[in-house]
């Protein structure tokens, strides 16, 4: 049997992705490092068990595969927080190439054909690639020449974004060019949150001077006080004689 797989067997036949700490640590001596990386050296584990109680640590086994082991004293907890936390802030900068697909037709209006540019303008400017369609029909399969000039009709107007990333070729009835954008994706991605923390920032710093404004303007006015006039008393009607 092969040390590693003796190694497999003596670690109870699984693997995980957890390391062994503390009492579940089987080996008679380890490799210690301290608390601020400094190298203690080999020492027994009985006696790196004791030093982690010192130290009111946990003792991790960082590199099981080394001879022998080498094992941290560290809060244990506390790394596996930090760890998650830096694994999903790389999982939240992590740029995702997404391949955006925008359809024309050969005769498009100029309306429209502004609008669909629009949208390509857009898609390269979050740093995303561009799949640019021509869908031919009926007689218009026999002028492929006007899907042509259209995509380089498009591809000049968004030129200062993007490139020509794969050439026009005809794929059935239908003839497809590739944009790529000359920004990165984790290059629009920040420039995105920078954008959005500054009209979050202009947002708040003109948010006192909306809640003060109101304030002054419904302040009520000092009124003069009213003197009443006087209302004369009218004498009251004798009874009616029966």
């Amino acid at each position: 049997m092969s040390s590693q797989a003796a190694a497999w067997c003596y670690r109870g036949g699984s693997i995980s992705a957890e390391p062994r700490i503390n009492d579940r640590i089987r080996v008679p001596e380890v490799r210690l490092v301290g608390p601020s990386g400094e190298q203690v050296g080999i020492v027994p584990l009985a006696k790196a068990l004791e030093l982690a109680q010192e130290y009111d640590l946990d003792l991790v086994e960082v590199a099981a595969n080394a001879r022998p082991p080498v094992c941290k004293l560290m809060d244990y907890g506390k790394f596996k927080y930090e760890s998650a936390m830096k694994a999903r802030e790389a999982r939240k900068n992590q740029a995702h190439t997404v391949i955006k697909e925008m359809k024309l037709r050969p005769k498009i209006d100029p309306h429209d054909y502004d609008t669909k540019k629009g949208h390509v303008v857009r898609f390269l400017k979050q740093g995303d690639k561009v799949k640019i369609t021509i869908m031919f029909r009926g007689r218009e399969q026999s002028r492929p020449e006007l899907g042509y000039r259209l995509l380089q009709r498009l591809a000049e107007d968004v030129q200062d974004l993007g490139f020509v990333e794969s050439n026009p070729k005809q794929d059935g009835r239908n003839m497809i060019m590739v944009l790529g954008p000359h920004k990165k994706k984790t290059e629009a991605m920040a420039e995105a949150r920078e954008a959005q923390a500054a009209r979050k920032a202009e947002r708040q710093a003109l948010q006192p001077g909306r809640t003060q404004q109101p304030a002054a303007e419904e302040a009520p006015a000092e009124e003069a006080p009213v003197e009443e006039a006087p209302v004369a008393e009218t004498p009251a009607e004798a009874p009616a004689e029966a």
